[in-house]
């Protein structure tokens, strides 16, 4: 039995929920998957999985076994990168999730600046607002915004983000522009379940966090249609200042309540940091880093 194979389908079936799916990420039969995990649980002598016919699931032996095997793989996945000369070159592909809108309108250049710089560099951009997990989901790099919870992950700050409240001149002009956090109740806002913000909104005064609950005459699922409705004057919005810098910028919005504004959001560009480094990595968290954080600078 080849262990490093039967582990691979095992890990490939948890992580797909099924081994038809594990069969066909790597292109084999049906029956050569089942029957090779069956031999990896009687080598064992344990069930690892629990068939039901809606989903796999490891049992508790399972899942301390998933745990290891995928430490091994790793291991193996290095040390073979290593023997091929990919630790002495930047070569091969680089996997890096970033939020949607951060990442097309600052990450994305920084990508295509680093490829022109890399022609043996490939990358794969996942742009999702979800949180996903480096080792699960098989990225190498992502760049989060906001506190990060204690782990083993390596980060490395490249900035800030301001929390703001905008609404276009022509809106502030008919309904006045709120001087405290508590003026925002007399006012329409545009809220929307995202990255950023929500009714309640939060500030701070001086110390002292403080949360003001808003009328939410629109509520929308992206920063897009937030600040495309504050531009169209439907209200004031509560979001990210890259999210409305060109707006701003333009004249199209303005920000107000500045002096109430929460600690900004840390940027950060997080990896696994287990033991060495591939090269096409480390080249890329040094050219990216430096250029996001004049990027960010410029944001204010």
């Amino acid at each position: 039995m080849d262990r490093l194979e039967a582990m691979s389908l095992f890990v490939a079936a948890v992580e797909a929920g099924s081994l038809s799916a594990a069969a066909r990420r790597f292109g084999i039969p049906l029956a050569t998957v089942s029957r090779k995990v069956s031999d990896l649980e009687r080598h064992l002598n344990t069930r690892l999985l629990n068939r039901s016919t809606r989903r796999l699931t490891p049992t508790d032996a399972g899942e301390a076994y998933l745990a290891a095997c995928r430490r091994i793989l790793d291991d193996v996945g290095e040390a073979e990168r290593a023997a091929a000369g990919e630790y002495s070159a930047p070569t091969g592909e680089l996997a890096i999730t970033a939020p949607v809108v951060f990442g097309r309108l600052h990450v994305l250049p920084v990508v295509t600046g680093f490829l022109s710089a890399y022609p043996d560099v490939d990358i794969r951009l996942t742009l999702a607002d979800r949180i996903t997990q480096l080792v699960e989901d098989h990225f190498d790099l992502a760049l989060r915004i906001g506190q990060l919870p204690d782990s083993s992950l390596v980060a490395i700050g490249v900035g800030s983000i301001r929390r703001v409240v905008c609404a276009s001149p022509a809106y502030l002009a008919e309904h006045g522009t709120p001087t405290i956090p508590e003026g925002l109740g007399t006012h329409d806002c545009i809220t929307f379940e995202g990255l950023s913000s929500a009714a309640p909104w939060s500030f701070a005064k001086g110390k002292t966090d403080v949360t003001v609950q808003v009328r939410s005459r629109l509520q929308v699922n992206t920063a897009e249609a937030a600040v495309d409705a504050a531009i169209a004057g439907v209200g004031l919005t509560k979001v990210l200042s890259y999210q409305v810098d060109a707006a701003v910028r333009s004249g199209m919005l303005r920000i107000v309540l500045q002096e109430f504004e929460p600690e900004p959001w840390p940027v950060s560009l997080v990896h696994a940091g287990h033991g060495l480094l591939p090269v096409k990595l480390r080249a890329f968290l040094d050219f990216a880093a430096p250029r996001l954080k004049e990027r960010l600078a410029r944001l204010g």
